[in-house]
């Protein structure tokens, strides 16, 4: 046979491929999947997702203009100043309601004012002063700062003078011996961890210290004291006392309850281990029947799925001290700009933007316990439930509860964020107390997440004041609430729903 040169080989090769008999060389194998490329490539340019390029454009319209616009600041500065504290059951808070149900009605959504039972305590006087103790100075005193807890029983009314018993923690009080605190004041001195707040986790901080002034009284009652100081639950050291509500054991003794400043506390101490040391208390507070109040709900109602519900909330009731600026008047009114936004922007999204001011969050939630009773058949139609209750500092992404799906579908709204530098998608179990109820049910929630190193400074003390607000970040929150309300409105799909607690 003669042998065939290249050139004719080739050729030959040609004609057989192109008469169809000659085989292709075999494939290489396929690469396996590699999931980190994937979610890599996802996180670069996530896509649009549930929106098109119209809605995205819309997002950008919403948080740009929340940012240039003082409707929140505005509404802020006259829940504070001049309607001021809003304690649950007050005058105040009753005026509030009025105030942002005409505000919402102004604005063109519907409102409905909700009917709700709440606590009607009433502060009084509180007083208190170290009378005996080491090296004291002939008949003097040392004057004690402190605030009564919220649901505190008052004092006799000529006051209660007994010996302090100071103990760092539960279990240094568990270890006391029998009698140790019977007819005596308890103070539990347990510190608010400030390092911890510092990195950016105040929440946790706050956590850990506040159980003190939740349980505290009951414990101390459990073992016969006739009183309970707490050192108060907050991260500076300004002298100033730290309120919030206390919870009694309905089978203990309820015996009177507050916190005292940190400073109060470190001197007594120091006092007390250097010998016994007496003080003089005196609460006049008042538990008084329970009274009417009402949850705001506006709705900005949806286009096409007017039955579908997306909240936007903050709690419009607050303690006493202050004016409550940053808990929560900032989440009422970042709340409400979602509404006013909607409106300037001329937005009609698919689902109803439910706005919702909640009552009496700080005194046992009643206003979320209402809601979750009175719309327990519709809960199946809420797509998701926003809460803004840890202040105002900068946002710096979103915390979400539910489905594990979420994060990537949030993704795109992270990236209309990113501007602001408010993009983190963080999962969470808790998104926030009003809403509990119905996240409990696969509703998805969630929260702007905020910068905490700052907010316990000034939470539930005297110094929750307007001017505590930055204009700026206050812009910023509203921003990350109404962008994302809108998002979950607006969606092709509702937003991946969890299965419902067991």
């Amino acid at each position: 046979m003669r042998k065939l040169s290249l050139p004719t080989l080739a050729s030959a090769l040609t004609l057989l491929a192109a008469a169809g008999f000659a085989q292709a060389p075999p494939s290489p194998p396929a690469a396996a999947p590699n999931p980190l490329r994937a979610r890599m490539a996802h996180v670069l340019d996530p896509g649009d997702g549930a929106w098109t390029a119209q809605q995205i454009a819309a997002m950008d319209r919403i948080r740009d203009a929340a940012l240039s616009d003082d409707y929140a600041l505005t509404e802020l500065r006259h829940l504070t100043d001049n309607i001021g504290p809003r304690l649950s059951g007050s005058p105040q808070a009753a005026q509030a309601v009025e105030y942002v149900a005409g505000e919402m009605r102004a604005l063109g959504a519907t409102v409905t004012l909700e009917k709700t039972l709440v606590p009607h305590w009433v502060r009084g006087d509180e007083t208190g002063a170290l009378v005996a103790w080491q090296g004291m100075t002939p008949k003097t005193i040392q004057k004690i700062v402190l605030t009564a807890l919220g649901g505190s029983v008052a004092t006799p009314a000529a006051g209660i003078t007994a010996q302090v018993v100071v103990v760092p923690s539960f279990d240094a009080f568990k270890r006391l011996p029998e009698g140790a605190v019977k007819g005596k004041i308890v103070l539990f001195n347990h510190p608010f961890d400030k390092q911890l707040a510092a990195q950016g986790l105040g929440g946790e901080a706050y956590g850990q210290a506040v159980v003190y002034r939740g349980a505290g009284p009951s414990l101390a009652a459990s073992a016969g004291a006739v009183a309970v100081l707490v050192r108060s639950v907050g991260g500076v050291d300004y002298r100033l006392p730290h309120t919030g509500a206390t919870f009694y054991d309905p089978a203990l003794p309820k015996i009177p309850a507050a916190a005292v400043t940190s400073e109060d506390a470190d001197l007594m101490a120091n006092l007390a281990a250097q010998g016994a040391v007496k003080m003089h208390l005196t609460l006049t507070p008042r538990t008084l029947p329970k009274v009417a109040s009402y949850n705001v709900i506006a709705d900005w109602k949806g286009s096409t799925h007017p039955e579908q519900v997306v909240i936007v909330s903050g709690h419009l009731d607050s303690w006493d001290l202050g004016t409550g600026a940053i808990d929560d008047g900032a989440g009422v009114v970042v709340s409400m700009q979602a509404i006013h936004l909607m409106q300037k922007l001329a937005l009609h999204p698919q689902r109803t933007i439910r706005f919702i001011a909640w009552m009496d969050e700080e005194s046992g939630s009643e206003g979320a316990a209402t809601y979750a009773a009175d719309h327990a058949g519709e809960i199946k139609d809420h797509v998701g439930a926003l809460e803004s209750d840890l202040g105002c500092d900068h946002p710096t992404g979103i915390i979400f509860a539910g489905a594990p799906a979420l994060a990537a579908w949030l993704a795109p709204v992270a990236r209309e964020l990113e501007p602001i530098g408010a993009s983190m998608l963080t999962p969470r179990s808790d998104v926030g107390e009003d809403i509990g109820s119905v996240v409990s049910q696969g509703v998805p929630g969630f929260a702007p997440t905020q910068d905490s190193r700052y907010y316990f400074n000034y939470h539930h003390t005297a110094a929750d004041t307007f001017d505590k607000v930055d204009p700026r970040r206050l812009g910023e929150n509203a921003a990350v609430m109404a962008v994302l309300a809108y998002a979950l409105a607006d969606s092709s799909a509702p937003a991946p729903r969890a299965a419902p607690a067991q």
